[in-house]
């Protein structure tokens, strides 16, 4: 992390949603290095993938509070003495948002305004961070994919965050609040939940190679997926709360897509472990599936100076190395 940004974030409060999530606490174990004060506001639900063990080694340098950022009372209480908030909570399920759409846009809508309005009655001096996704897209009309293609998308859990970064662009503009948004394509590495497809495909491919299972691609698997390892995501949202930019939305991706095949042979090379297995698309993931991702990066490349650093295969061998290393 460069001194600039070091000199900014240390010694100041940082708040982090959903903190004790993948990338949540990811993002808290890097502002702990840079010497931020970081207070986390997580409910634990399980369906939405925090884990207490992810800030293993920092709890004595961090603030936990237990809620559910669906209760205004609980964010505003976090957030009132926050110079930087990062809203990384969320409900993160594509399929599971089709099955419950209240519960994905009470999370995903209700608690980011939670979090806007908080900010604008009580810090509206705070720089935010919203963590969007590239799936609100949909499907490409063309390709790359920049930040002016049209937002389209084919699910719930997509629709509501579109929703929520549009609530982000409104507060920037009608009330001054200081809100970026970063969005992130298929997100994979350490921390990350590996034991359910709900948080995402490429966390629990390596969770079911780690263990000698079988990998199960819908399809040929030609579709083409943007992948990013966490640490360059992390880099990203940083850099994004740092920036002069405000009202902004960037794309923070691998420029270079990679089928799924080949994502999935990538996967058990790196855990010498798993096979793949083929099948027919079930009716209900075709209907909300995008097809092929590739997405132009060089907008933050030009505004903020980010990107990737990692490849595909240290990405894959440092998240290997890290299960390897918690589950012995």
């Amino acid at each position: 992390m460069s001194n600039k940004l070091t000199e900014l974030l240390s010694g100041k409060r940082a708040v982090v949603t959903g903190g004790l999530g993948f990338i949540g606490s990811n993002l808290v174990h890097a502002l702990v290095d840079i010497g931020a004060y970081v207070t986390i506001i997580d409910s634990l639900d399980p369906r939405s993938g925090g884990d207490i063990a992810n800030i293993q080694g920092i709890e004595d340098k961090i603030d936990l509070v237990s809620a559910d950022i669906c209760e205004f009372e609980a964010v505003a209480s976090v957030v009132q003495n926050a110079a930087y908030v990062f809203h990384c909570a969320a409900h993160t399920s594509h399929p599971y948002s089709m099955r419950d759409p209240q519960l994905d846009v009470s999370v995903n809508c209700i608690g980011t305004l939670n979090v806007l309005e908080s900010v604008r009655r009580l810090r509206p001096n705070a720089k935010m961070v919203y963590v969007g996704t590239s799936t609100q897209i949909g499907p490409m009309t063309s390709s790359p994919i920049t930040e002016s293609h049209r937002v389209a998308p084919v699910d719930i859990y997509s629709a509501n965050k579109a929703a929520a970064e549009d609530y982000c662009r409104i507060y920037a503009n009608a009330h001054d609040i200081d809100v970026n948004v970063v969005r992130l394509p298929n997100v994979y590495g350490p921390r990350a939940n590996i034991k359910s497809p709900d948080f995402g495909f490429i966390n629990y491919f390596i969770g079911l190679a780690l263990n000698g299972q079988s990998l199960t691609i819908y399809g040929d698997g030609s579709q083409l997926r943007s992948v990013l390892y966490v640490k360059d995501a992390i880099d990203a949202l940083i850099l994004a709360s740092c920036s002069e930019f405000t009202g902004t939305v960037w794309f923070a991706a691998n420029e270079n897509s990679i089928s799924v095949n080949e994502l999935a042979r990538n996967i058990v090379a790196a855990c010498d472990s798993g096979e793949i297995v083929n099948v027919e698309w079930p009716d209900n993931r075709k209907r909300i599936d995008v097809g092929d991702i590739v997405i132009d990066c060089s907008k933050i490349g030009g505004d903020l100076g980010w990107n990737p650093k990692v490849s595909l295969e240290d990405g894959l061998r440092k998240t290997v190395k890290y299960w390897k290393s918690v589950t012995q």
